[in-house]
């Protein structure tokens, strides 16, 4: 199986002159842990929720989700963002990504050909791949 037979087409992103909290504000509204920077369609960088606790002070100095949000306001996501992002392609296998995931200890993986974003696979996607196929795993298919 191959990476575009499990990714994620429909990937919310942000432009790289957003404000930080705007990425705080859609994770925690769509429950994602992850946002791909793109400038046009090229992706420049990914957003976790692991950069935004490093990119507030709130996990330092105790401050409340509204002085949180307001630190994140004045902070541009290119600050924040990780530049060198790890990517696949579409017609990547499955395994490969999978390795890729726990060699580099990340969570997804931004999809991109000819570099333009064109989906997103994460470790849940994996799981679940795995998960529907464990029958076929176990037989030897």
């Amino acid at each position: 199986m191959k990476i575009r037979d499990i990714m994620v087409t429909e990937v919310v992103t942000l432009h790289v002159d957003e404000e930080l909290s705007l990425a705080s504000d859609i994770m925690n509204l769509a429950r994602i842990r992850h946002l791909p920077i793109v400038e046009g369609d090229r992706l420049v960088g990914i957003i976790s929720q692991r950069d935004l606790f490093k990119a507030s002070l709130a996990s330092v100095m105790g401050y409340d989700y509204a002085e949180t949000r307001d630190h994140l306001k004045s902070v541009s996501i290119r600050e924040a963002m990780v530049e060198n992002v790890i990517t696949v392609t579409p017609d990547a296998g499955i395994q490969e990504a999978g390795k890729i995931m726990l060699d580099k200890k990340i969570g997804c993986l931004p999809v991109v050909q000819e570099n333009r974003l064109v989906g997103m696979v994460t470790e849940t996607d994996i799981l679940r791949c795995f998960l529907l196929h464990w029958e076929d795993c176990t037989r030897g298919e």
